[in-house]
């Protein structure tokens, strides 16, 4: 270990924050490889210094690296894997106008919740050991993630590696209300629609179009229909786009929309992806494509997430805190390493509120507890 043994007991929260916000002042917006490897590339130092041995992987098509460091303890077996990504959805110069802000108990920041602040903690519990002499008896190997937000295109390959060499998986996206860690999450789904219609002259041969517009809009209603509350099925138009600037004049031949799915479970996720992708034209001269399938496999509470998260409740218990469970429609990297049957955990980061919004903040509060839980976890899963 080459960080010198401060041998300090005590977690400092403002040494935390300090280091959360070092993290969220290099902004790291998904589609910008280079802006988040100026981020990967100082993290990578940081973890190295802790005598970590770090692999990084070269992104493609213009995404970041992804960075993987392990312990140098604990032999060579199956041990505890660690995700956390790095980028964030707000593009560069969001800083400049919601800069880094301490109000009270709230820091405000854009990707202090998503999820900067989860991997920062993560990340000091960890060199919290280092800095004691302590090991835990599982090797510790960390997972930092370059595009988690648009999908890890790239990186689904090294999480779904890295997860079948785990004896469990921790994923340190953001906790939920009353101190909440989450055990599922749904599968996601991801189309794109094309409909092609008949150009035409709005005025003098109105008659001759086939409007894609139209055909999109009643597409629209149909796949809007789809959702089932009752079956935790969620079916959203999120995006279309049709025509263009200054062609008001023209019966649109061309109309697109993207389609976001959420299901609850495979064999639902299966049912609803092949029946977007059968959609048909309704209204005729028009023709309807669809493509597209799952993102992310549900991630299910099965046998191995309720016993890791009964042994994650009683490390709470120990510490005096509650930790509740909680399913949600978001997804996140811990989907994939729950679909292979590993025992994952999520929601272990920091608290607060506002993932991808304007409110975005963590509760400062939350820093001492939430990485006392990580260190108890650390040290106790055998």
């Amino acid at each position: 270990m080459t960080e010198s043994v401060r041998n300090e007991p005590r977690i400092d929260p403002h040494e935390i924050l300090d280091g959360i916000r070092e993290w969220v002042e290099v902004e790291t917006p998904s589609a910008d490889g280079q802006a988040v490897n100026v981020l990967v590339d100082r993290v990578q130092a940081q973890v190295a210094q802790l005598g970590m041995t770090v692999d990084r992987f070269p992104g493609r098509d213009g995404f970041g690296d992804t960075l993987r460091a392990r312990s140098p303890w604990g032999g060579e077996g199956p041990g505890i894997l660690v995700l956390a990504h790095l980028d964030t959805v707000w593009d560069k110069g969001t800083l400049g106008r919601r800069p880094f802000t301490v109000d009270g108990d709230r820091v405000y920041g854009p990707g202090i919740y998503d999820m900067k602040g989860g991997g920062h903690l993560a990340y000091y519990a960890y060199r919290h050991l280092v800095r004691q002499g302590r090991e835990t008896p599982l090797p510790i190997t960390f997972l930092f993630v370059p595009e988690e937000e648009v999908g890890s295109p790239t990186s689904r390959a090294h999480i779904e590696a890295a997860a079948r060499e785990a004896r469990y998986v921790l994923v340190l996206e953001p906790g939920r209300t009353g101190n909440g860690v989450v055990t599922s999450r749904k599968a996601w789904g991801r189309f794109v629609m094309t409909v092609t219609g008949v150009s035409a002259h709005a005025g003098s041969g109105h008659e001759h179009g086939r409007s894609a517009v139209v055909e999109l809009s009643r597409q629209i209603l149909r796949i809007e229909a789809m959702t089932d509350y009752a079956r935790g099925i969620t079916t959203n138009v999120g995006v279309i786009a049709a025509g263009g600037p200054g062609r008001g004049n023209v019966v649109p031949a061309l109309a697109t929309a993207e389609i976001d799915l959420r299901a609850p479970d495979e064999a639902t996720a299966d049912e609803m992806v092949g029946r977007i992708l059968a959609l048909q034209a309704i209204g005729a001269d028009v023709t309807v494509t669809v493509e597209g399938g799952l993102n992310r496999p549900p991630f299910v509470r099965h046998e191995g997430v309720a016993r890791l998260y009964g042994l994650a409740r009683q490390a709470a218990a120990d510490l005096g805190m509650d930790l509740p469970e909680t399913a949600t429609g978001g997804v996140s990297d811990g989907n994939f390493a729950a679909a292979l049957g590993v025992p994952t955990l999520d929601g272990l980061g920091v608290l607060g509120a506002g993932a991808h919004a304007e409110h975005e903040h963590l509760l400062f509060s939350s820093l001492e507890p939430r990485t006392r839980l990580l260190l108890r976890l650390f040290e106790s899963l055998t």
